[in-house]
């Protein structure tokens, strides 16, 4: 295995975890790890803040320390938001990345979505439309978000999902979902939606596939 033939230069804490990787598994008490793996608390302590930190585990008072599914979201979340405490113009640039990922993976996303998912993105289209129908009207975020994420949920590709879902937490903390522009703003960047799961849902996936990189365009043409 590639893992075998490679060395990674990480914690011993961390090469305990990919060595033991019975999923949710509880961990031994920091004493005993220690010795296990012959360093410190201290420094088993230090490095499982690190681990913590990357979603790897999770630590509670009366249950414990246990590992946790692997996923990418935690390590990009904080690396975005340090980011953009230093700049906030780094948005835009993760903007393009996760605007490229989408793009690419758009015929492949859409091609293994089921049933069901088809019937939850209309409802979202539903949803929406009902907010942008209000007096006054309500901006539709929570369905704008749960819409991009649902089209790539079937991926099974955890690096994708972490950049994406990083993508929307970061939105929200530059406050991009508080924006509401003109009606015909919002009108319009739903009527690129409502055809991006048409498209989905007739099978014609590249008709999706231009509504999408169409609607991407609007965000750098919104009003500043």
């Amino acid at each position: 295995m590639l893992r075998e033939r490679l060395s990674f230069d990480i914690s011993e804490f961390l090469h305990y975890l990919a060595s033991h990787q019975e999923a949710n598994g509880g961990l031994p008490p920091l004493s005993d790890l220690a010795a296990e793996l012959g360093i410190s608390v201290a420094a088993l302590r230090e490095q499982l803040e690190v681990a913590r930190a990357l979603g790897l585990v999770e630590v509670r008072p009366r249950t414990g320390t246990r590992r946790l599914s692997y996923t990418f979201m935690p390590a990009v979340r904080q690396s975005l938001r340090y980011a953009l405490a230093l700049n906030d113009g780094y948005f835009q640039k993760f903007s393009e990345l996760r605007n490229h990922l989408e793009a690419a993976y758009w015929n492949e996303a859409a091609g293994k979505l089921t049933a069901e998912d088809k019937g939850e993105l209309k409802t979202l289209i539903a949803r929406a439309t009902e907010k942008l129908r209000n007096n006054p009207v309500q901006v539709p975020h929570e369905e704008h978000r749960k819409l991009h994420l649902l089209i790539y949920s079937r991926l099974n590709n955890p690096f994708v999902a972490g950049i994406l879902e990083a993508y929307w937490d970061a939105y929200e903390a530059v406050g991009l979902n508080m924006y509401a522009g003109s009606i015909d703003y919002l009108h319009e960047v739903w009527g690129y939606h409502a055809r991006m799961v048409e498209s989905i849902c007739n099978g014609n996936y590249e008709a999706g596939r231009q509504a999408l990189i169409e609607h991407i365009d609007l965000l750098a043409q919104r009003p500043s």
